[in-house]
C-alpha cells in the first residue's frame, strides 16, 4: 500500500516502511506530511512474505524499519537489509531509549536510530531528510565519475571513505570484499605523444567501459593520474571474482578512439581481498598496489593476487581460460570416441564424440576441469562447433573405411542456444562436409532447453528437417523429461549412469530404469544406458530390452586411430 501527499512542488522522497501495524504507517505518514521541503511517498510492507520482492523490485530512497519486524533474529534481518537494499540508508525505530541501542544498531548496519517514545514530526523529518541528502550526495559522487575522470579530478579521501564503509558492511555481513588497483602501463609516453587533454579523454572512456561492466553497488574511482581503484562487494568465491576480473580485463583490452585514432592500452591489475589481505583501507590498498607491481612483470594486460588462496582459485580459472583460448587455435583439443553397442547384435551402432585437451605442460586435462570453464566463459560455443566439424569429418572417413551406418553423437551445450545463428552455423558445417545427416546425432540436456524454450524448440525442428536426430542426455535426472519427450523431436534417450551404477545395490534404480525403457519404447524412442561396467548391469539391461549400451564394459573413450582398430577387430571377431 502506498501513501503520498498531494503537494507536487516539493522534492519527493520514497520510503519503504517495514512495520506490521497499519496504524504505524498512518502515524509516520502524518508526521512526515507537515514537511514543506519534502514530499514523502510511503510504501507499506506489513509482512516478511512480501519483503524480499518489494526490496528487489521497488524504487525507494530510504528504508524505515520497525525493529519488531524480523524473522526471529533482529541482527540477521538487519544484515539482510544492508546486503539486499542496494546501499539504501536504513532508519531503525524501536521503543527503547537511544544510548547503547542506537550504537548497537548502527554497528550492525543501520544508518540512524529513533526512539518511538520521543518521536515527533521534527525529529522524523530531520532524520529522513539527512539520510536522503546523504544518499543523494553519494549517488551524485558516483554518477559524476565521468566528469571527475575527464577533468582529472582525484579525491583519495572520498575513495578511502567508500572503502571504509564497504569494509564495515562486509564485516557485519561476514562477506568477502575485493579491491582492484589498476595502473595503465607506460602512461607517460601516451601523455607525451597525445597531450594531457587526450589522456583525460582516454581515462574517461576506459572508466565508462569498466563502469558498464560492474554492478551499481561496486565503486570505481580514479585515485591517481594513471590509476583506478574498484571496490567489489559481496564476493562469494574465486570463480565469482574471476568473472568480474575477466570483464574488466576485456573492457581495458578493446581499442579506444582518441581524436580519430585507434589506441590500444595495456594495464596491470593488483587484487587484494578482505579478510585475507587485511581489514583496513590502508592495508588493502597497499597490498593491492604490491600485487599490481608484481603484475607489471608480465607483458600486456595482466593481474596478480596478493592473497595466495584466491590466487589459486580465481587466478587458476582465468589462466585455464586463457590456455583454453590458445588450445582452440593451437590444435591442442582432440576428440575421443566411445562406442555404443547394439545389445541385439553386439555390434557398434554408433560413437559418442567426447572432447579432450592435450595441454602442452599439464598433459591430458580432464573434461570435468575445463568444460565448466568453457561454459562460464562462452568458449564452449566455438568449441562446440569445432567438435561438430570433427564429427562430420570422421563420419565421412568412417563411410570410406567401410562403416557407412555409424552414428556420430555430439553433445550440445546449453550455451549453444544463446547463439542466435546456431541453426545457420550447423547447417553450413554439414553442408560443407557433405555427409548423410541421418548419421549425425546431437545430444542435449534439459538445461539446454530452459534458457529460451521456444527458440530452442524452433532450432531443433529446423535441424530435424535437415535429417539430424536428437538424443536427450542424462534422462531421469531432470524435472520436465516427460513433457520434453512429447514436444521435442527426440529419437533416443540416454539413461544416466548414476542409475546404471546402482544396479544390484538399489531396488529404486531398477524400478526407474524399467520405467524409462517402458516409457521410451511406448513412444517409439530408443534407449541407451550409459556407464555400463559389469556383467550384472549388462544382463539386467538386456532383460529389460534396452537398445544400446555405452561404458567401460565394452570400451573406454579412445582416439580416432584406436577406434578404427577397435572397429576392425570387432569386424574380424564377427567373421569368426
Amino acid at each position: 500500500m502506498t501513501l503520498a501527499p498531494s503537494e507536487a512542488n516539493t522534492s519527493q522522497v520514497k520510503l519503504l516502511v517495514l512495520t506490521p501495524e497499519y496504524a504505524d504507517l498512518l502515524w509516520l505518514g502524518a508526521l512526515l506530511s507537515g514537511d514543506a521541503e519534502m514530499k514523502a511517498d510511503l510504501t507499506w510492507c506489513p509482512d516478511l512474505v512480501d519483503c524480499d520482492d518489494l526490496i528487489r523490485n521497488t524504487s525507494f530512497d530510504v528504508i524505515v524499519w520497525d525493529c519488531v519486524f524480523h524473522g526471529g533474529s533482529e541482527s540477521a534481518f538487519l544484515q539482510y537489509l544492508t546486503a539486499s537494499g542496494g546501499e539504501k540508508p536504513i532508519l531503525a525505530l524501536s521503543a527503547e531509549p537511544c544510548g547503547e541501542r542506537a550504537a548497537e544498531l548502527c554497528r550492525m548496519g543501520a544508518s540512524d536510530y529513533l526512539c518511538r517514545q520521543t518521536l515527533d514530526a521534527w525529529s522524523l523529518c530531520r532524520a529522513v531528510r539527512c539520510l536522503w541528502y546523504r544518499q543523494q550526495l553519494s549517488e551524485s559522487a558516483h554518477g559524476h565519475l565521468g566528469r571527475d575522470v575527464a577533468s582529472g579530478f582525484i579525491n583519495r579521501d572520498l575513495f578511502f571513505d567508500r572503502l571504509q564503509n564497504a569494509l564495515i558492511r562486509a564485516k557485519s555481513a561476514s562477506q568477502r570484499l575485493a579491491l582492484l588497483h589498476i595502473n595503465l602501463d607506460d602512461f607517460r609516453s601516451f601523455n607525451e605523444s597525445f597531450g594531457y587533454r587526450q589522456s583525460d579523454q582516454l581515462m574517461l572512456k576506459l572508466a565508462e567501459r569498466m563502469r558498464s561492466e560492474l554492478r551499481r553497488a561496486d565503486s570505481l574511482m580514479r585515485i591517481g593520474g594513471d590509476e583506478f581503484a574498484i571496490i567489489i562487494e559481496k564476493v562469494d568465491d574465486g570463480p565469482d571474482l574471476a568473472h568480474v576480473i575477466r570483464k574488466v580485463v576485456a573492457a581495458l583490452g578493446e581499442p579506444v578512439n582518441i581524436d580519430s585514432q585507434s589506441v590500444v592500452v595495456s594495464a596491470s591489475l593488483g587484487v587484494a581481498t578482505y579478510p585475507e589481505a587485511g581489514d583496513s583501507p590502508e592495508n588493502l590498498l597497499r597490498r593491492a598496489n604490491r600485487a599490481m607491481f608484481e603484475a607489471k612483470r608480465d607483458p600486456g594486460t595482466s593481474y596478480r593476487y596478493y592473497d595466495r588462496e584466491l590466487h589459486i582459485t580465481a587466478g587458476h580459472q582465468l589462466r585455464l581460460e586463457a590456455d583454453l583460448r590458445n588450445a582452440l587455435r593451437g590444435n591442442e583439443l582432440e576428440v575421443y570416441y566411445q562406442p555404443r553397442i547394439d545389445l541385439a547384435t553386439e555390434e557398434v551402432r554408433g560413437v559418442e564424440c567426447l572432447l579432450r585437451w592435450n595441454h602442452p605442460q599439464r598433459g591430458l586435462v580432464g573434461p570435468d576441469e575445463f568444460i565448466p570453464v568453457a561454459e562460464r566463459s562462452g568458449l564452449i560455443v566455438p568449441i562446440g562447433y569445432w567438435v561438430i566439424e570433427q564429427a562430420c569429418k570422421r563420419l565421412k572417413e568412417a563411410d570410406g573405411l567401410g562403416y557407412p551406418g555409424l552414428v556420430f553423437a555430439v553433445n550440445l551445450s546449453f550455451r549453444q542456444f544463446h547463439d542466435r545463428k546456431m541453426t545457420e552455423t550447423i547447417f553450413r558445417i554439414i553442408f560443407n562436409a557433405n555427409i548423410d545427416t541421418s548419421l549425425l546425432e546431437l545430444e542435449l540436456t534439459e538445461s539446454a532447453m530452459m534458457h529460451d524454450p521456444e527458440y530452442a524448440q524452433r532450432c531443433l525442428r529446423e535441424l530435424n528437417q535437415l535429417g539430424i536426430s536428437f538424443a536427450l542426455d542424462d534422462f531421469g535426472t531432470g524435472f520436465s523429461s516427460l513433457s520434453n519427450l512429447q514436444h521435442l523431436p527426440i529419437s533416443l534417450v540416454k539413461i544416466d549412469k548414476s542409475f546404471v551404477q546402482e544396479l544390484g545395490h538399489s531396488a529404486d534404480a531398477e524400478h526407474i530404469i524399467r520405467a524409462i525403457i517402458s516409457l521410451a519404447h511406448s513412444l517409439q524412442i530408443s534407449v541407451v544406458a550409459e556407464g555400463v561396467e559389469t556383467e550384472g548391469q549388462l544382463e539386467f539391461l538386456r532383460q529389460q530390452h534396452c537398445d544400446e549400451i555405452q561404458g567401460y564394459y565394452y570400451a573406454r573413450p579412445m582416439p580416432w586411430e584406436r577406434l578404427v582398430e577397435f572397429l576392425n577387430n570387432q569386424g574380424k571377431a564377427a567373421c569368426l
